[in-house]
């Protein structure tokens, strides 16, 4: 199975650590974000990875070579010299998949307990376009989701930007916390063709949901932890430390 992981952040959040690293590679009890994340992925059946770098890229091409890839296939998609935001990540990195197999996709900093294999095999089953991770949770930006789980809306709470299908109805449709973990089929591909290099998954996904199913996968029963800022390690260390118990 193959994935895709986001590791091209700059991280500016992170300051002063990111002055001189990554932020996939500052470290958690010890170990650098982004290998928690390949680890997750390896023990649940994903041997063919892509990661996407940017901000001291280098870095991150050294650190897989002193691992030796975790012994398993691992690429970059790289975007040292333009960021492309996380849809244009994907279609870069489209080369990596075929139009036949679907990619679970998921962001460095974050950490959960939600069984990832079951997502994927869930996406597959349902025969979808697109499936992303969510749940119930208190965030400042949230998608719209209708009776039958398909998406139809984004909104950020804070600035009141918000991102819609032709018949997104905040009323009555149910809102819901992203993970930042999706699994997208191959043949969305070619509806990214009419975007850009640089676009959002988020815009893509509002583009195509009146057209196909873009699916919520509800994983209220799962914890997360966003490692957005460097407050957050402390809630990371918790974490992690709790799911080895």
């Amino acid at each position: 199975m193959k994935a895709m992981i986001f590791a091209a952040g700059l991280g500016s959040r992170f300051k002063p650590l990111t002055d001189t690293m990554p932020k996939a590679l500052v470290p958690v009890l010890g170990k650098p974000l982004l290998e928690h994340v390949i680890e997750k992925l390896k023990a649940n059946g994903f041997d063919e990875i892509i990661i996407n770098i940017h901000h001291f890229g280098d870095q991150i091409i050294q650190f897989l070579e002193s691992k030796d890839n975790f012994g398993i296939r691992i690429e970059t998609s790289d975007e040292r010299a333009k960021l492309l935001d996380t849809g244009g990540a994907i279609k870069k990195a489209s080369w990596f998949f075929d139009n036949d197999e679907s990619i679970l996709i998921h962001n460095t900093d974050i950490f959960s307990d939600v069984d990832i294999s079951h997502v994927f095999e869930t996406h597959l089953k349902n025969k979808v376009m697109a499936t992303l991770v969510v749940n119930n949770r208190d965030t400042s930006r949230y998608l719209f989701f209708d009776k039958s789980n398909n998406l139809k809306g984004w909104i950020n709470e804070k600035n009141g930007e918000v991102k819609s299908s032709s018949d997104f109805n905040p009323l009555k449709h149910k809102k819901l916390a992203f993970f930042g973990i999706h699994v997208l089929s191959g043949e969305a591909i070619q509806y990214m063709k009419e975007f850009g290099d640089k676009f959002s998954i988020i815009n893509f996904y509002l583009s195509i949901c009146n057209k196909t199913d873009v699916r919520a996968y509800l994983a209220d029963d799962s914890s997360m932890v966003d490692v957005g800022r460097l407050e957050s390690l402390k809630k990371a260390e918790e974490f992690i430390k709790t799911q080895h118990e």
